[in-house]
């Protein structure tokens, strides 16, 4: 394991954005030391020093270390904070769980042979260890009944030699001493050991164990680990150059389904990937909470259930430009997107609320028609829409195009600004208007028919 080790440093240390690599084997958790496998650490560069980012260095080591047989490496790079999860060899991960270990053994390696076809999952692992070796006791039953050995008395010597059976306490002056039998530790290596084994029988006779057993070894799990109260096998990936974190969690529930996954085991995402399908939904709550503020706002402010719609209808176009933005410029819908179009929400309406206030004020206090008003609330308020528009474009403009550390986690969030402010401010020009007067007309409607149907009430009471 050191000699590939040492190869797999050596070709890390060639790149040309890495500054420094440490490997050791080792350490791999479980209460030792693990020499089937490593660890390194990898110091890349200062950002304004490298050519690439974290992801497109990593992309580019995964072709290099496919060079080593026997060795699978697994790349990552640090996180500052970790979401939950397991210690692993990828980002995210994908746990199974069930009752029955046999099960889960079989179908976890299903899944993970499935998931491999998948190109937009890359460095696909598990933390199943199936490579130990067991050695299964076969009981001719027959044979030991006529030789009059019950399986109980097997398993009482079994247990005597390899179980550690305490058979007494010697007591002295100061202290007691517990003592144990079983053999010697060098017969503990060889299951032909079993052949050396004597069983009493009925009679008193000593029955060697090879007369009436023989063993077949077997492949076993070297750990079995645990999630709750149940065993659980993690699954742990990494996502292809531009491929969404959003395609891999329909990647596998797709898989799931197609093999067949039995319902006695249960998948759930864990870690970054849990929390990511948390927050998507939770996501439409939050924005449907925030619109419906607004418009409770907006409907107190101007003590009308119909024009709050109104500004309101400026909302979506500044969604669909945020959304095509993000889509011209092949950047995911994270989190920090998604902040961005929330902030629209307040930075479009602006638009909406500069006219309709206008012309509603036109309309109670000069008694002018809607017609009129909203034609004079465009032309007096077009110079502070767009001067209002352009301060909020320019100042996310920076965060769209900035370069640097940290500019990646950024720049979704200017792109989503940017893109929605464009895109809602050659529209809504023209929408708002046309919207306010339908909504107006839509008004009267509901006005005139609650007229006409309280002159019906009156002239049926009288």
């Amino acid at each position: 394991m050191q000699e590939k080790l040492a190869q797999i440093v050596d070709i890390i240390k060639k790149d040309p954005d890495v500054e420094y690599v440490t490997g050791f084997t080792g350490g791999g958790g479980g209460g030792g030391a693990n020499t089937n496998s490593g660890r390194m650490f990898i110091s890349l560069k200062p950002f304004e020093n490298r050519t690439a980012s974290a992801k497109e260095i990593i992309g580019r080591l995964r072709k290099n270390l496919v060079e080593v047989p026997g060795a699978p490496t697994f790349l990552q790079p640090v996180q500052d904070l970790r979401v939950g999860g397991r210690m692993s060899n990828a980002l995210y991960q994908y746990t199974l769980q069930s009752d029955n270990p046999t099960e889960l053994n079989r179908w976890a390696q299903h899944l993970l042979q499935k998931l491999r076809t998948i190109p937009t999952l890359v460095d696909l692992s598990s933390d199943q260890q199936n490579k130990g070796r067991q050695a299964l006791l076969v009981i001719d039953r027959p044979t030991a009944a006529r030789l009059g050995i019950t399986p109980q008395v097997i398993d009482n010597t079994l247990y005597d030699a390899f179980g550690q059976r305490q058979v007494s306490i010697n007591y002295t002056m100061l202290n007691q001493y517990h003592l144990v039998m079983e053999v010697d530790p060098i017969f503990l290596q060889n299951p032909e050991t079993l052949k050396d084994i004597y069983v009493p029988s009925s009679n008193g006779a000593q029955i060697p164990l090879s007369a009436f057993t023989h063993y077949e070894p077997t492949a076993t799990a070297l750990a079995v680990n645990h999630q709750g109260q149940f065993p659980s096998i993690t699954l742990s990936f990494n996502l292809a150059p531009g491929v969404a974190l959003g395609e891999a969690v329909d990647a596998f529930e797709n898989a799931t389904r197609e093999i067949g996954m039995p319902g006695g085991i249960r998948g759930n995402f864990a870690g970054t990937a849990q929390a990511f399908k948390s927050s998507l939904a939770n996501e439409p709550l939050l924005i449907l909470a925030a619109l419906v503020t607004v418009y409770i706002v907006l409907g107190v402010l101007y003590e009308s259930y119909i024009h709050p719609l109104t500004i309101l209808s400026t909302l979506p176009s500044a969604g669909v430009g945020a959304v095509l933005a993000i889509m011209i410029f092949k950047t995911d819908l994270s989190l920090i997107a998604v902040i961005g179009i929330i902030l629209l929400i307040g930075i479009v309406k602006k638009n909406g609320i500069m006219m309709v206030d206008f012309a509603l004020e036109s309309e109670r206090k000069e008694g002018t028609v809607p017609e009129e008003a909203i034609f004079q609330a465009c032309l007096l308020r077009f110079r502070p829409i767009m001067m209002t528009t352009m301060a909020a474009l320019i100042g996310a403009l920076p965060l769209a195009i900035g370069h640097g550390v940290g500019s990646e986690l950024r720049r979704p969030l200017g792109i989503a600004v940017v893109g929605g402010l464009i895109f809602s401010q050659m529209l809504t020009l023209y929408t708002t208007p046309v919207v306010y007067l339908y909504l107006d007309r839509f008004r009267l409607w509901i006005d005139s028919k609650r007229r006409r149907a309280r002159r019906y009430g009156l002239k049926k009471n009288g």
